[in-house]
């Protein structure tokens, strides 16, 4: 789901890349429009688990101005451009971000699925929805993301998320194409 901006304002906007792995400095007066990338938002618990917040993509908007989590960290899972939006901007970027509201809601509900097959499965939905292309045997999710990762997110354990992605794909419901992995067709 992407949202666009006034079509006049990008050209009168700063431009940022970032490199993959690389944080998003915390500015409370800037939000972050990606323009092209993935990012994740996240921050970590007293006994050091990392939480993970959000994934974004194309069209959203990130920023430390949109979270009273702390710490707070914004990290690049790829390669990625942004538009940094001054706060006297804000206003026209409301679209974005209720977009942002409902992924972070639409995730929250996510991760307290139960059981975890569950929860992994709707997880890997949300990510082909968000990251997803066609191709010939269903959906596939175009992002590099780790069995740890996913694991993060779900609340589960890396040995875990391996044994239920070979069950789903044994029972047919996911392709694994080398790094990534498609949503089968039903």
């Amino acid at each position: 789901m992407s949202t666009t901006l006034t079509p006049t304002l990008p050209s009168m906007l700063t431009q940022r890349v970032f490199s993959r792995r690389e944080m998003i400095p915390p500015r409370h007066d800037i939000l972050w429009k990606i323009d092209r990338g993935a990012i994740r938002t996240f921050t970590w618990s007293e006994q050091g688990t990392l939480i993970v917040l959000g994934y974004w993509g194309k069209g959203d908007i990130v920023g430390h101005s949109l979270s009273r989590v702390q710490p707070y960290q914004i990290e690049c899972l790829t390669s990625v451009e942004t538009t940094m939006l001054p706060s006297d901007l804000w206003c026209e970027a409301i679209e974005a971000m209720l977009v942002h509201i409902q992924q972070t809601e639409e995730l929250l509900s996510i991760i307290h699925r139960k059981p975890v097959s569950l929860r992994l499965w709707q997880f890997l939905e949300w990510l082909s929805k968000k990251f997803g292309r066609d191709v010939e045997q269903g959906q596939l999710i175009d992002l590099a993301i780790t069995h740890q990762e996913i694991a993060e997110v779900i609340n589960t354990t890396r040995v875990s998320v391996t044994r239920m992605l070979q069950q789903f794909e044994e029972e047919g419901l996911l392709v694994r194409h080398q790094r990534q992995l498609i949503i089968a067709c039903q």
